[in-house]
């Protein structure tokens, strides 16, 4: 028991330390004085500004539902990958989030909602438009992103394994929110 609670303690410190590096990585390199800073603060500012003014506001707990999940779901995978060393993002917004703030609960979540939308409306296929935005975002825009020192891969990560995460977040927000609109319906009816 006690060679438990010893490795528990190691492990938190270790943490801690690790926490520590990365407030002075963010003091030092990261923060309000870099461009890098500034771009994830606009890139969680835009899409938002965005989504006020194109969501649908007759389906807007819906589509907010679904964007949640691909939030939680795109977060869930970011910092599992940046918590293994598999990928890391040299500019944040803070130093407590190992992950891009404006990627995970901005960007990425605004445009798959919005792609939602759209496909829900004009009735398109909804798995063949988020593969191919997955595959935007996977095989072009990371890819910029690794040019201007925005994104780094570790251990052999790449782009294709960025685009599996893509796809399994792709299929999980829509079967969760189908599941729950499906609740939805079940219940109202029995209401009827």
């Amino acid at each position: 028991m006690d060679s438990q609670y010893e490795l528990l303690n190691k492990i938190a410190e270790k943490q801690q330390e690790i926490a520590s590096d990365w407030a002075t990585y963010w003091t030092e390199f990261s923060s309000f004085s870099t461009w890098g800073f500034w771009f994830d603060v606009v890139m969680f500012a835009l899409p938002l500004l965005l989504l006020y003014f194109k969501l649908d506001r007759t389906r807007a707990f819906q589509i907010g539902f679904f964007g949640f999940n691909v939030h939680v779901w795109f977060g869930y995978f970011d910092t599992f990958g940046t918590v293994q060393g598999y990928w890391t993002y040299p500019y944040q917004i803070s130093s407590y989030l190992p992950n891009s703030l404006g990627m995970d609960a901005s960007l990425v979540p605004v445009l798959f909602m919005l792609l939602y939308q759209w496909v829900t409306n004009t009735n398109r296929n909804y798995y063949v438009y988020s593969l191919l935005l997955g595959a935007l975002l996977s095989f072009v825009l990371k890819p910029i992103f690794v040019s201007i020192n925005l994104f780094k891969f570790y251990m052999g990560a790449n782009y294709f394994h960025l685009f599996l995460t893509y796809i399994v977040i792709i299929v999980l927000s829509k079967l969760i929110t189908d599941l729950f609109l499906h609740f939805q319906k079940e219940s109202s009816s029995k209401v009827s």
